[in-house]
């Protein structure tokens, strides 16, 4: 068996012959050889197009806040693997993966023949189940990797499903419509369970999807509705009436819709998992969330940095508003890569006039392109001088060599790019300390 993690992610990504297979069945198969079994805690599974990361750590956060012990699964990671797994919020350690994947491959591999091809993002899912199992948790938190009916976080049955927003992204594995996107997402639903429609624009499909399952919708302006304040925010659920909220930490007006959909799957749960008013507020104020409209000051006359992964259109609608929502007296300087099988020109065309100049990066990888392409793409569709650089960290630098005093720098358009700019930043001694310590914690054995 491989040692390294290194090794290990290297011997993942070549077991299965497809970066991207969904379906259930492998999953189940190999589940099936480690005797695995529903969890016995609540969970809550997040699906979205955009927010879902969002609202995943604020339900983490809030219940963290009220002395619960929580496990959430996120992805994709930006600069460490461990980020994906976290107990309690803090990193997993390289021990607890590390006996988790020899489990799992002994699983899968099984006896004579028989081995069980697995994706990457699968193996990940995986071992999040079986460290979860292991860590004497309350609650699990599992935010869904794409779609939702054969996503691998879908073998574990949700107690409270959430579906944050519904848009037109990942369209050659969804579906070409917000209809066809909208079902495959509904597939977290559970008969007898709650489902949170976090979004008052959503597809009618999507309740009628959880109403035909026997699901119970409970949707943003109807079962559940916040509203903003002179000071703060309110909301009001089916259980809960909260006014005098603290405003959100991660920042942006889509935030307040994002924290309410928390709290609409958080006080489904609040029977076996109780939260205070004062736990909310905590978790509200207490949460952080790398890369989503993250802002870095580093001050000394340098200009500011936003980071936000921004790669679908109407995640770069949300990002322009922000932005404008956040004026500043200098310029506003793009450094942008964006995936070859995302709709660049869409993404170009919400935030064009938000940028005075644009450096376009080369992502390497599979689904990589080269910045000359992205400057075809995106010409025509936004404004200012068009730059390439070779990869993101001479945009970076570039952007930066060009700055003023006054200025800011956003760095957008993949996950993909804000990693390796929070990587550039670093190494310029630009980036505030935001590590979490590992999960010290001692687990029961596997």
């Amino acid at each position: 068996m491989p040692r390294s993690l290194e090794q290990w992610f290297a011997h993942q990504g070549q077991l299965h012959p497809q970066a991207i297979d969904l379906g259930l069945t492998r999953l189940r198969a190999v589940l099936e050889r480690l005797e695995w079994r529903q969890p016995s805690v609540p969970v809550i599974t997040v699906a979205g197009t955009n927010g879902k990361g969002s609202v995943a750590a604020y339900c983490a956060q809030v219940l963290a806040a009220a002395g619960h012990r929580v496990g959430t699964f996120t992805s994709p990671h930006l600069r460490d693997y461990r980020e994906r797994i976290r107990v309690h919020d803090r990193l997993v350690t390289t021990d607890e993966l590390l006996r988790a994947f020899e489990r799992i491959e002994t699983a899968r591999v099984g006896v004579g023949s028989d081995a069980i091809s697995l994706t990457f993002f699968e193996y990940n899912a995986l071992a999040a189940f079986l460290i979860f199992d292991a860590a004497r948790l309350d609650a699990w938190v599992l935010e869904v990797g794409l779609g939702g009916r054969l996503d691998a976080v879908n073998v574990v049955d949700a107690t409270v499903a959430v579906v944050v927003s519904i848009g037109l992204d990942h369209q050659e594995f969804l579906g070409e419509t917000r209809d066809a996107i909208a079902r495959e997402k509904a597939g977290i639903f559970r008969a007898g369970h709650v489902a949170v429609l976090g979004s008052r624009e959503m597809p009618p499909v999507l309740a009628d999807a959880a109403v035909a399952l026997g699901a119970m919708p409970k949707r943003l302006g109807s079962e559940f509705d916040y509203a903003r304040e002179v000071s703060g925010w309110s909301y009001r659920g089916r259980r809960w009436d909260l006014s005098g909220l603290p405003t959100p930490a991660l920042l942006g007006d889509t935030q307040f819709a994002n924290a309410a959909t928390a709290l609409a799957a958080l006080e489904e749960l609040a029977a076996g998992l109780p939260v205070s008013a004062a736990a909310v507020a905590q978790g509200l104020t207490s949460v952080r969330l790398v890369g989503r409209f993250q802002v870095i000051v580093p001050g000394g006359g340098k200009p500011s940095w936003i980071l936000d992964v921004a790669h679908n259109a109407d995640a770069a609608r949300v990002l322009a508003e922000n932005l404008r929502a956040l004026p500043i007296g200098g310029r506003t300087l793009a450094v942008c890569g964006i995936l070859a099988d995302k709709d660049a020109a869409a993404i170009g065309a919400e935030v064009g006039e938000c940028f005075d100049a644009w450096w376009l990066a080369s992502i390497e990888g599979v689904r990589g392109t080269s910045g000359a392409v992205l400057k075809d793409r995106i010409a025509g569709h936004v404004s200012g001088p068009l730059s390439v650089a070779p990869d993101i960290a001479a945009a970076c630098a570039a952007a930066s060599a060009a700055a003023r005093a006054g200025d800011r720098i956003v760095a957008f358009g993949s996950f993909n790019t804000v990693g390796p700019a929070l990587d550039w930043l670093e190494s310029q001694g630009l980036l505030p300390r935001t590590s979490l310590p590992e999960y010290t914690d001692a687990p029961r054995k596997f």
